[in-house]
């Protein structure tokens, strides 16, 4: 599998569970630069396991701190 390929099925996990969860919250565009931006970042330490990649991902998503506008 190319890195590509594990990136997008990686993210592809990470969104789907995340979506049908209910736990997508605000910009979708924000949201999904926030997942990558992780998976990324994981992949760029060596990290190649598609489910670590997400489940990491989705736990810094739901970890993540929420910008509460009044």
């Amino acid at each position: 599998m190319t890195d590509p390929e594990l990136r997008a099925q990686s993210f592809e996990i990470a969104w789907r569970y995340l979506d049908q969860s209910g736990l997508l919250k605000g910009e979708n565009k924000d949201s999904a630069r926030f997942i990558l931006n992780r998976i990324d970042r994981m992949m760029l330490r060596g990290e190649r396991r598609r489910l670590l990649l997400s489940n990491a991902a989705i736990d810094a998503y739901r970890l993540r701190p929420v910008l509460v506008s009044a």
